[in-house]
């Protein structure tokens, strides 16, 4: 893998983080290959983040951050995208990648560089992460499970020409998934890399960051519904994460967010192809899936 090239912009959404921010500034200050910008925003913290944030800003010159209102409390999905795409609207110079990063997590000092190493091999490659990874209390690195295909939305980097192709980040809870659909539609592919060097440490239990782990299965739930994900689908992934913290009550909230959310009618992903072609892929998913199950 050669030498790698190319301007990166990172932008992260950010609020009361004081727990786990310190790290990440020193993870992103000490990568091989700088950002040309990194932008924090502030989303209403009431912690020690801004005070974190004004000393970061003196220390690193490519570092700049955007400070907006508190509006009570923190809102995934949509907030975060809100705050993604107000740190975006004021970088003042010109990139060839860009990523949404959040500031809970600890990886290597050649990230960067070893990521952008895949992007340069594969021109078809819109977005890229490494493998997220949990700390146990004994110190055990345990990996989340996500598919191949599949980004990691904790640090999802694009290639700028593709990120602008997909239309960017629809202002909704599945962001992370209608993404990844948009980029096949559109002919790329995207990808979370088991390399080594391209671990992701998350600080933070995914998809407990508003209120609670239950909450946020609910929420997941929810937003397979507004994605347009077929119920067969969802039910498949939640009892696959009746494995996973929460222990069988976390599948099972899965699977009543989006049941819940059809019974209220819930809006759903205004694109009818969209929807037509992730249950096609979801489908196609299930059956390979089953394939492999009668072949055990």
């Amino acid at each position: 893998m050669g030498q790698a090239s190319g301007r990166v912009v990172i932008v992260s959404p950010c609020r009361d983080e004081e727990a786990t921010l310190e790290r990440t500034i020193a993870c992103v200050r000490s990568q091989t290959h700088r950002p040309a910008r990194w932008v924090i925003v502030d989303d209403g913290s009431s912690d020690r983040t801004p005070a974190i944030l004004a000393e970061a800003v003196r220390e690193t010159p490519w570092l700049r951050v955007v400070t907006r209102a508190d509006r009570g409390s923190r809102r995934v999905g949509p907030g975060v995208i809100d705050a993604f795409y107000a740190g975006l609207e004021g970088v003042d110079l010109d990139y060839d990648f860009v990523a949404k990063m959040d500031v809970d997590l600890e990886f290597s000092p050649r990230y960067l560089e070893r990521i952008l190493g895949y992007f340069e091999q594969d021109p078809k490659l819109a977005a890229a992460s490494g493998k997220v990874y949990r700390r146990e209390p004994d110190g055990r690195l345990v990996e989340e499970f996500m598919i191949d295909e599949m980004v990691a939305g904790q640090f999802k980097l694009y290639r700028r020409e593709a990120f602008e192709r997909i239309g960017g980040f629809v202002r909704e809870v599945m962001w992370d998934g209608i993404d990844f659909h948009r980029a096949r539609m559109e002919g790329y592919h995207t990808a979370s890399l088991p390399d080594p060097e391209l671990r992701l440490i998350h600080l933070r239990l995914m998809g407990s960051s508003e209120g609670s782990i239950y909450r946020g299965r609910l929420r997941w739930g929810r937003g397979q519904w507004f994605m347009g994900s077929a119920f067969p689908y969802v039910l498949a992934s939640g009892v696959f994460r009746m494995r996973e913290h929460p222990y069988v009550i976390g599948g099972l909230l899965i699977v009543a967010g989006y049941l819940l959310a059809a019974l209220l009618r819930l809006p759903r992903y205004p694109d009818d192809r969209f929807r037509r072609e992730l249950r096609r892929w979801q489908y196609g998913r299930l059956g390979a899936w089953g394939g492999a199950q009668r072949a055990r």
